[in-house]
């Protein structure tokens, strides 16, 4: 393994295990879920639709950078994935509000523009979709930096991108590279880095004699969790945070492994998105640049458990995940 995969695997497995359930969801208390860090101190995370979520204030020169369409229209219209996947977006309490680090992210993002944000929930697709018709302005949804997104979007980086493998509880896997993964069931979502990884390996598992994994497509998580849980199949590959919350808030299963979204050799990263040339990157990429600056970007990525997962500055358009090989 290299030096970066066995550093991405360290701080992934740090965020997994600070996630230990101490309690569940208390409708008395606004509805929150508490969790413990490995010290055995309890944190409160509020699921509640009151938010109270961190703010900054507008910065006139970063605002200034954004295209007057938009400037006029005085919303950021962002765009997330429709599938509940906490920490990064999910409902709250009431089944309405969207709350997670990405809305948070977005709405910091949105203050320093001086604009008022408006949260579009769409399925994975039609994010892409969204963004190439110009409907939403930028996407906030987990989105990996790849190479051939680059073609069409322009990127501003916020977070680093870990992928976790979640088994059942007491399975007995551990996954570190391809060949832990040979002749195993492996449910991943179509159209994500993570698919693209697993295929990889999968290919590369039968190109060394080995056997190929045999890659699962459910609708939705519960249709996953279900299948994890039945034994339908061995391991769910997604991003490093949902996997490390859902097996923290569950108690019946554990992450097994992680890797960098960008495979062995490049951290993965994930960034706001936007339609290539759309003239609002540089905007995004200084607002962010000036949150992790004034403090209120760790804040959020406190208050969601994902302080291992931060980035020091926004980058625009970096190396992203390579291209697969035709």
């Amino acid at each position: 393994m290299s030096t970066l995969a066995r550093r991405t695997t360290a701080a992934a497995f740090g965020l997994a295990a600070a996630l230990v359930l101490a309690g569940c969801a208390n409708p008395s208390d606004g509805g929150t879920t508490e969790v413990a860090d490995t010290s055995g101190a309890k944190a409160k995370i509020n699921i509640s639709p009151d938010q109270d979520r961190v703010t900054t204030d507008k910065v006139d020169s970063i605002a200034a950078e954004v295209p007057e369409k938009i400037r006029d229209r005085g919303t950021l219209e962002i765009v997330q994935s429709s599938t509940s996947a906490a920490p990064l977006g999910f409902h709250a309490t009431d089944d309405k509000t969207v709350i997670g680090v990405e809305p948070d992210i977005a709405y910091l993002v949105a203050d320093v523009l001086g604009l008022k944000p408006h949260i579009n929930t769409v399925s994975w697709e039609n994010i892409f979709v969204g963004l190439d018709s110009a409907k939403y302005d930028v996407g906030f949804a987990n989105i990996t930096v790849t190479e051939e997104r680059k073609d069409k979007y322009d990127f501003a980086t916020y977070r680093e991108d870990n992928l976790g493998f979640e088994a059942k509880k007491g399975s007995g896997l551990k996954v570190d590279g391809p060949e832990d993964v040979a002749g195993l069931t492996v449910a991943v979502q179509s159209g994500t880095n993570q698919e693209k990884l697993l295929v990889e390996w999968s290919e590369e598992n039968e190109k060394a004699g080995r056997k190929p994994v045999d890659i699962k497509y459910y609708q939705n998580d519960s249709d996953t969790y279900l299948a994890l849980q039945s034994g339908r199949i061995d391991i769910y590959l997604g991003p490093n945070p949902i996997a490390a919350y859902h097996a923290a808030t569950t108690g019946k299963t554990e992450v097994v492994g992680t890797y960098s979204g960008a495979g062995e050799t490049l951290q993965g990263l994930i960034a706001a998105t936007t339609k290539k040339d759309s003239g609002l990157v540089d905007a995004l990429a200084d607002a962010i640049d000036h949150v992790v600056e004034n403090g209120t970007y760790a804040e959020v990525l406190e208050r969601w458990g994902l302080s291992d997962e931060a980035v020091t500055k926004s980058e625009i358009n970096p190396p992203g995940l390579p291209r697969t090989d035709q």
